[in-house]
């Protein structure tokens, strides 16, 4: 049971890699062919995409990481959910954080949320191990520094 939750798991882990990787080669083949144009980085538009796209980051990922330890599931049906959510949370941000580089004009910060995001996500993998981790109650008798 448990190898099906994380296959399961590891199935929507890599989706979401998958899909900032199809965002990237869709947006890199419109802004090579010229099909779009750019949104100036330093209008009030831009500006705004940019505040959107930084704040849900900064929001988000630590909200992500922490969602499972906030949570503490006690059975295998509480933690998939927990766990899929996690994983979209967190790496969430990659997509939009690809498309807005390319918005904006090849804009490098923009990359670097992604980046950001893609780091935090590599701390979602799932794995058996990690499970058993998160699933064990605490114990009262062990100090906690």
């Amino acid at each position: 049971m448990e190898e099906k939750i994380i296959r399961h798991l590891n199935w929507l882990y890599y989706g979401v890699m998958v899909a900032a990787i199809v965002a990237y080669t869709v947006m890199y083949y419109v802004v090579s062919k010229g099909l779009m144009g750019f949104i100036d980085p330093n209008s009030p538009v831009g500006q705004a995409l940019q505040f959107a796209v930084i704040i849900t980051a900064l929001t988000c990922i630590p909200f992500g990481l922490y969602l499972i330890k906030w949570k503490k599931p006690k059975t295998l049906k509480e933690y998939e959910p927990l766990a899929a959510g996690r994983i979209f949370i967190v790496g969430g941000i990659m997509t939009p954080a690809v498309i807005m580089y390319f918005l904006l004009g090849c804009y490098r910060p923009m990359i670097w949320v992604a980046a950001i995001s893609a780091v935090a996500w590599y701390f979602t993998k799932p794995t058996l191990a990690k499970m058993d981790q998160e699933m064990t109650p605490d114990d009262p008798n062990i100090p906690t520094y």
